[in-house]
């Protein structure tokens, strides 16, 4: 049916991604100790991404990282953070990608969340 596919552009749409002289920024909402590394939709305006590490020691960080990197289709080395070290609401910096690809990356990621 459309109204789910719908329904996930809507959240990408959501989400507010923010150019900087960086690159983008996105928005992060981080729930560790998970039972799965993925990502788990939309969390306000925030991408929400659950990672099995602990918070202790940057272990959910670069968890966090790897699944951005896997869900999305990037290259480590796109991707940093850049804020939110030890707080849940994380900025993640993308970089080598348009927003509107990004978008797309992250509808489709949610398309096969649902």
């Amino acid at each position: 049916m459309t109204s789910t596919k719908d329904d996930a552009v809507s959240d990408a749409d959501t989400i507010e991604l923010a150019v900087t002289e960086a690159g983008i920024a996105l928005p992060v909402k981080v729930q560790p100790r998970a039972r799965q590394n993925a990502i788990a939709g939309v969390h306000a305006v925030r991408l929400k991404v659950s990672v099995t590490q602990v918070p202790e020691k940057g272990k959910a960080n670069a968890a966090v990282a790897d699944v951005i990197s896997r869900e999305l289709g990037l290259k480590n080395s796109q991707i940093s953070l850049t804020a939110g070290t030890s707080n849940p609401l994380k900025t993640f910096t993308i970089t080598g990608t348009s927003t509107a690809e990004l978008r797309d990356k992250i509808e489709r990621s949610l398309e096969s969340f649902r």
